[in-house]
């Protein structure tokens, strides 16, 4: 192969064609590489491995058996002690968050009722749009319709039971002592002397100065209440404006899979809790009628505060209604007799029944999908936490964590299955069998939507992270080692 002489670069240097000199550029080239090897200082041997002694041996540098096979929380104790910490904790952050909510409880209430008439009210305001209302105007109609509602319910309950209260707590107090005495001159032998005890302590204390200091502060209760209900309001109002809004706000700080969970989650949490709500009004009210009426056919007085009671334990799934029926019971002993007595109770059996297995179904549907026990359980927790208001808003409360959980969770097995049998939970009751094409079909864009828009702050960034305006780094810092 030929080399131009303008193109090898050996063909301009002067020692390639001196005359006269014998010597090449080859030659010169061989004498420095030759002379630069002979002043170059010896190679280094290379250095030899780092010895480690063998497990268990003793000495310096010596590793203990155990800790050179694993680590010292890799054994079952270490992990029970590591997820034992965890435990902890968790716990001590869900004390915490419950401490903070208890302490700002009338916030968490007013918030918690409004949302639950906000999403029982929604409906309504869809519809109202779809027929050509305004957005504004839709949410004025459905709210005033809503507050000339409770309040008329409100008005009513307290104007039948005011004027009835002092003539039904004694009617109450009277059958309960009837009822002791029948009991006691039955064939069962029964000790009341515990329950006179207890009624003897409830009614020194009514006497007490600790209850007039009660009383005495049932002013700032009041002042409390009111607040609340005035706090309910406002926030109802802007749920019902702009609940879709501050929705969308929380969503877009979340992409794909994140936020396609979230949207499910609030669409599940405003169908459960707007179900809950309707259901459970429409079956209060059937049951107030299904028993305040024969209460009034049977001659029972007290008709109308007894059953304006029982639309009101209505609320408290299960125990509400039974300990509204009690209390009928117990003034109809006291005014009529036992047989009457005990017909108000096989009328209160049969409603309860009649609710239980054909009213709930239709009407709620699979609203709720909870266990008898878990509601009992949430009633009781509820109770303790919030007293009359945990109770009235610990079932919906649950049964909204239920849906979330199934959303968010998928290490569950639906279906059967060949070895542990059908599955317990009714296909037609999960979250999923509650959401319609619509909606899933929202969620499939959410998960697999890129990451689109501009951010909030001022400075862009570019595909790595680095603000459009910044420099770009030097080739030698980015080869640098950090």
């Amino acid at each position: 192969m030929s080399t131009s002489p303008a193109s090898d670069p050996l063909s301009s240097d002067p020692l390639s064609s001196r005359p006269g000199t014998g010597s090449t550029r080859a030659d010169v080239a061989a004498e420095a590489a030759a002379a630069r090897s002979a002043s170059a200082p010896p190679a280094a041997p290379p250095a030899a491995p780092p010895v480690t002694p063998p497990a268990g041996s003793t000495g310096p540098g010596a590793v203990p058996r155990a800790l050179s096979a694993a680590g010292p929380w890799s054994d079952p104790l270490g992990r029970a002690g590591s997820r034992s910490a965890q435990v902890l904790l968790v716990a001590a952050v869900l004390v915490g968050l419950v401490w903070i909510l208890v302490r700002v409880s009338l916030v968490v209430i007013s918030v918690l009722v409004a949302l639950i008439l906000a999403s029982a009210v929604s409906p309504l305001v869809r519809w109202l749009r779809s027929r050509g209302w305004s957005g504004l105007l839709a949410t004025v109609a459905a709210f005033l319709g809503i507050l000339a509602l409770v309040g008329g319910v409100v008005t009513g309950i307290v104007l039948a039971v005011r004027s009835e209260w002092d003539n039904l707590a004694a009617s109450v107090v009277e059958g309960w002592e009837e009822l002791q005495r029948f009991i006691m001159s039955g064939p069962l032998p029964v000790d009341t002397a515990s329950l006179d005890a207890l009624l003897q302590r409830a009614t020194d204390f009514l006497l007490s100065s600790a209850f007039a200091g009660g009383a005495i502060s049932g002013l700032t209760a009041a002042t409390e209440f009111l607040a609340g209900v005035v706090l309910v309001i406002v926030v109802l109002f802007f749920f019902l404006k702009d609940g879709a809004t501050m929705w969308n706000f929380t969503l877009r700080w979340f992409h794909g899979e994140t936020r396609a969970r979230l949207a499910e989650s609030g669409d599940r949490a405003v169908q459960v809790l707007g179900g809950y709500v309707r259901g459970t009004a429409v079956v209060a009210a059937v049951d107030a009628l299904f028993i305040g009426v024969p209460l009034a056919l049977l001659g029972v007085p007290l008709a109308l505060p007894l059953g304006v009671i029982v639309f009101i334990g209505g609320f408290i799934p299960i125990v509400g209604a039974t300990a509204a029926g009690i209390l009928a019971a117990l003034v109809a002993l006291v005014t009529n007799g036992p047989v009457i007595a005990l017909v108000v109770v096989g009328v209160v059996v049969v409603v309860n029944q009649v609710e239980g297995d054909l009213l709930q179904p239709v009407v709620m549907g699979r609203t709720l999908s909870l266990h008898a026990i878990v509601v009992l359980l949430a009633l009781t927790v509820g109770t303790i936490v919030g007293g009359i208001f945990g109770a009235v808003l610990a079932v919906p409360i649950t049964a909204v964590a239920w849906a979330v959980i199934q959303v968010w969770s998928g290490r569950y097995q639906a279906g059967e299955d060949p070895v542990l049998g059908p599955d317990p939970l009714d296909p037609q009751g999960t979250a999923r069998s509650r959401a319609s094409m619509a909606e899933r079909w929202k969620y499939q864009r959410m998960r697999y939507q890129q990451r689109l828009g501009s951010r909030l702050g001022a400075t862009e960034h570019d595909a790595r992270g680095r603000a459009q305006h910044e420099p770009a780094p030097d080739r030698g810092e980015q080869d640098a080692p950090r």
